[in-house]
Formats: structure tokens, sequence, C-alpha cells
């Protein structure tokens, strides 16, 4: 059975459709930050991530590249583990769900879960996505796209499984209503109950004909597992669930998990799909998701099409490990998206970082040694000012555990910069400079200097969690073992008479916006303006030469040997003309069926991949937005 101070938590994990970007990273670092605090408290924790690596978008993805599937998962899924790594993230497991024994699991879940009526054999037609992988009835699409990444939907029809959805539908609600910290922020739990619940929930779709490179039904092998069921079991099967019930002592001891920290866009699948497969197998419900904000370009959602997409790696080599980490965890709220701008970083590390914390460490050690050899000492003689700085950082403390274990990790580390602030005005209001000319002062002198270190003690310790790297720096360098989160109740713990480093390192160097701004150039060097090529005049003869007539398209297929060209039979007035054009992004055949197109009517025909084409149609645009010039005028007329 779980013991109360087990804490288990997983990230979702990462798709292998490409390397990812620092708004995908931004997840693995909240989400060590919060294990890193609960071990802090005396936590036993398990943290797991992975990748998730089945799928048709794979599949395609692979061939892409001239790869086997499982030759490109490796590769990506590398790449994947090594950032988290250079983000200095403390994960206990890494799952991949190409892993034997996660597939051997998944095919005995689907199996023992077909055995006992939840899931059944149908046939399946709506609107699909290829990019989310997901089915969606018509009035899911919002305007006519796919609801959760916006893009295109097309009509398909399969053979398929169905997993009973509505049979636990009012059992869902019943939990929410009787966990209503199930689900968090709140906000989402409002969207999953009003979107989805209760407009009535459709039985799922779990298997796919169309593709291969998924785990295979083994009791049906032309079916292959729907990639949403094999990923969410990922969260079990890492800590060694086992269908027959032959478990391990992980799962044991671990679950239920106590936080599934996902992005807000997949809050459906973790709220609706995965409580009720847990459901249907009779296991504990986690405790609590997650749906964390994104991580914006500005102000846009980062995207590999819009060409505003940066990288963690690229990122640390500029500024480095701890400060990329203090950069995402402050600057993305709870329940809204933050926002990622050159400009802020330079703001953050060169106000934050250097100047607040940096100096104030700096300062600090320089003047122990000057003043005092190294060695700080508490002699005891305390002022009225010393109070405040003590009740600062006493009262800092249990703020800062409350937010963090409420996940409010901004509102946290603003709780930590108080107390440094504070400290660097502690050094203004007692001038140490001033009492150092004094010999009388030496004993204030001294233990001014102590307050300052077991003030930089209170912060360093909190911050371990946020930036661990520099937080065993600072302690190192004030050399102390009283290291211990539980213990930051009492001030003044730290041992007298301890000689600090006469070494000291700048934790944070200033940044000079003008050298950052030359490395973002060479990083994302602008593209180089093509001229666009000047269009030669013609006179009003050649116009005439071109006759342009309206015609309706009475029949349309696809091109027999290639996949971007139509077919179509086009009626002009006085005959019909096949006409091919490379517009099937765009159109299907049947909805092209009956449009009024514009066609230059006396072009000369050609052969275009086989297929004789008699003319032209006017288009404009390009891909799926490239859109043919229509006429609402009778059939033949002709256009001056």
């Amino acid at each position: 059975m779980k013991d109360k101070k087990n804490f288990y938590l997983t990230t979702a994990i990462t798709y292998t459709s490409g390397k990812p970007h620092i708004g995908n990273t931004y997840e693995i670092v909240l989400s060590d930050a919060i294990v890193r605090h609960k071990r802090q408290e005396g936590y036993n924790t398990y943290f797991q991530t992975g990748t998730d690596e089945h799928g048709i978008k794979i599949e395609k993805k692979a061939k892409e590249a001239g790869l086997e599937p499982k030759a490109y998962v490796d590769k990506v899924s590398a790449e994947v583990k090594r950032i988290w790594d250079l983000m200095d993230t403390s994960y206990d497991h890494f799952i991949r769900t190409t892993d034997e024994y996660h597939v051997k699991q998944v095919q005995k879940v689907f199996k023992k879960l077909y055995d006992q009526g939840d899931i059944y054999l149908d046939y399946y037609e709506g609107y699909y996505c290829d990019a989310c992988e997901s089915f969606f009835t018509e009035s899911q699409l919002v305007d006519g796209k796919c609801p959760d990444c916006g893009g295109e939907v097309h009509l398909a029809k399969e053979e398929a499984y169905f997993f009973k959805l509505s049979k636990y539908q009012d059992r869902l609600l019943q939990y929410y209503n009787d966990h209503p910290e199930f689900i968090e922020p709140e906000s989402r739990k409002n969207e999953m109950i009003n979107n989805f619940l209760k407009p009535g929930l459709q039985d799922l779709c779990v298997s796919r004909t169309s593709f291969k490179w998924s785990i295979p039904v083994d009791f049906n092998p032309k079916h292959v597992v729907y990639v949403w069921i094999d990923a969410l079991i990922n969260y079990i099967t890492g800590i060694g669930y086992d269908v027959d019930g032959h478990n391990g002592e992980l799962y044991n001891e671990f679950w239920p998990a106590d936080v599934h920290v996902i992005g807000k866009d997949i809050v459906r699948f973790h709220t609706i799909y995965w409580p009720i497969l847990l459901m249907a197998l009779d296991l504990p419900l986690p405790k609590q998701v997650f749906g964390h904000p994104w991580l914006l370009m500005g102000e846009s959602k980062m995207s590999k099409h819009l060409g505003n997409v940066i990288y963690a790696d690229d990122l640390v080599e500029m500024f480095g490990v701890d400060a990329v980490r203090y950069y995402l965890l402050h600057e993305i709220p709870y329940d809204n998206d933050g926002s990622i701008t050159w400009d802020l970083l330079i703001e953050r590390i060169n106000g934050d970082l250097a100047n607040i914390l940096g100096n104030l460490v700096n300062r600090t050690l320089a003047m122990s040694n000057k003043y005092f050899g190294g060695i700080v000492e508490d002699r005891g003689v305390s002022e009225p000012v010393d109070e405040e700085l003590k009740q600062t950082a006493l009262n800092m403390v249990p703020k800062f555990n409350k937010l963090m274990d409420e996940y409010k990790l901004a509102k946290a580390i603003d709780e930590i910069f108080v107390l440094l602030r504070r400290t660097n005005k502690y050094i203004d209001d007692t001038t140490p400079w001033v009492l150092a000319k004094d010999e009388s002062q030496k004993d204030r002198l001294a233990t001014v200097l102590y307050n300052l270190t077991e003030a930089i003690r209170f912060a360093a310790i909190t911050l371990e969690s946020i930036m661990p790297s520099t937080s065993k720096k600072i302690l190192d360098m004030i050399n102390t073992d009283q290291r211990d989160l539980l213990k930051l109740d009492t001030f003044g713990l730290y041992q007298s008479g301890t000689k600090v480093t006469d070494h000291p390192e700048v934790l944070f160097a200033r940044l000079d916006p003008k050298e950052v701004m030359a490395k973002v150039e060479k990083l994302n060097p602008p593209k180089p303006v093509v001229e666009k090529k000047k269009t030669p005049e013609i006179t009003i003869d050649d116009f005439g030469k071109m006759e342009l007539v309206v015609g309706e398209v009475v029949k349309c297929e696809k091109h027999p040997n290639a996949d971007k060209l139509l077919v179509s039979q086009i009626n002009v007035g006085e005959e019909t003309k096949q006409i091919v054009s490379g517009i099937a992004d765009a159109y299907k055949p049947e909805d092209f069926v009956g449009t009024k197109v514009i066609v230059v009517n006396n072009l000369k025909p050609a052969k275009l991949r086989g297929v004789e084409s008699q003319g032209m149609i006017l288009a404009g645009g390009k891909g799926k937005k490239l859109k043919v010039a229509t006429a609402d005028l009778p059939v033949g007329t002709i256009i001056h």
C-alpha cells in the first residue's frame, strides 16, 4: 500500500515527431522543480518521463527521413533524453512506448477490456485529424477544423474497436464532484464538464487499420492500438503494473500517482479517457492532473511552421542551464500562458540573477574575506534592523513551501526574491564599510556579516529546486553542511566561525544586449530576400490571344499517378474539356464537382504525368490555402 510520504509524479511523454523546443522543455523543468522540492520536504519520490513513439505521424516522418520507424524513434528519443539531461532534470525512469514490457501490457489491457465487454468491434465514420490522430464529430469541430490543433480534418471510415466511454460518464462526473482537486487549475475542469461531459460522451475509437506503426491488437493483427490508449498506460506500466496481477514493487509503493503534469492541450485525454480506462481496469485514479499553460514566443504559440521555435540547448549555450531554468519557472504563471522574448531574458538575467542574487553573494563573501579573513562569526551584537531581516527569512520559508506544494512556482520564486531584496537593503541599512572604519564596531560588523551569510543560506536552500547547480555553488562557497529545508524554522543555525571561500565564483555575469542579439542573429540568420522576377509586360494584342471562359466541373477524380493533381471534366459551353490541375491539397474531388471556374480555353493541350490536359484553371495561393477563381456567370460566358 502507498505510504503517505511517497510522491509519484509523471510528465506527459514527449511525442517523437521531432526535437522538442523550449516550450516542450518547460514541462520537464517544471516537474523536476516540483519533485526536487518534495525531496527537500522529506518525501520518497519517483519521477517518470519518457517518449511516445507510435502513430501514423511517426510513420510518415520516418518515411520522409528515409528510415524505418524504430530507427527514427530511437534517434528522436535519444535527443529528447539528451535535452532533459542537459536541463539537469532528476527523473528516475525514462520510459519508451516501444519498450517490450510496455508493449506486452498494452496488448493485455486491450484484451482484458475486450473480454469484459468494454471494448467492441464496429465501424467508425467521422472527421479525422492526422496531426492529433483523433476522430471528431462535426459538432466538435471549430470552424470546420480540429478543435485541438486547429488543423485540417478529413472524412474517414474504417473498421475499428470502440471503448465504452459512455458507460462510465456518470461515474466520472461523480468523481469530479467528490474530488474537486482532481483537475487543476479549476478552469480546465470546467472545460471538460461543459464541452464533453454535459453534451454526452461518444464511445472512443481505440484501434486503426490504416497504418502499421503502432502496437498490434494481438487477437486481430490487422488492427493496431490507438496511440492515446498506448500512451496513457505508460503511467502504470513504467512502475511495473501487470494486468495479470503480478505487479512490481514500485507499482505497489507509488500508485496512484500524486500528479500527472501535462500541457493544457491534452487535458481531455488525461481527465476523461485516462480515468475511465482506469475505472474499467478497476484501478485507483491518480490524485491530480495539473494542466499547465504554454510558453509563447512573444504572443504566438511556438511552431516550426511560423519559424519562431527556440531550442533549450541553444539557450543553455548562451545563458547557462540555471538561468534558463529560472526564466522558465518564473515567467509562466500557474494558470496563464507565459512568454519568452530575448529582451525579457536579458532583463531577468541582468536584473534578478546578476544584480540581486549574484551581487549579494559576491559582496558578502568579499567583505567577509576583506574584514575577517573569510571567518564568519556571530558575536551577538544585535540591533533592531536585524529582526526585520530575520523575520523576512523565517516568513519566506512557509510561504515558499505552500506555493510550491500548490505548483505556483512563479509566486514561490518571488518569495525568495523578497528575502534577497531585503538582504541587499540590509547591507545599505547597516553600511559594513562604515563599521569597518571603527575598531569599536568590529563585533557589530562580524554580526552583520553573519546575518547576511545566514540569509543567503536560507535563499540558497530554497533555490535548490529552481536552480540546483547555483544553489550548490552558493552553499559550497559559504562552506556549510546545514542544507536541510525542514530546519529553516530557526535563524542562526549557520555554524559560527566557519571560513567561507576566498575565491568566490561569479554566479551570473551581466549580459551585453548587443552581444546577445548578435548571437541570436547567428542562431536565426535572416532569410535572404529573393527578388521577385519581374513579369514581362504584354500588349493588349498579347492578352487578346487568350480566351477565358466560364466552365462548370461536371466530374472530378484523383490523378492516377500524382497525389497533388486532380483530373476534371469541365463543361465550357459547346464542349467538355479534360483539365489537369495541381489543386488536390486544397480540394477534394467530390467537393469540386459543380464549381464554376474560369478556364484558359485555347491553351495548347499537354500531358501532365501521362494524362492529357486541354486547358488551365485560374487559381491563386499555395497548398491548402490555394483557391480557384470562380464566376457566378452562365457556362460558356467569355471573360473580357
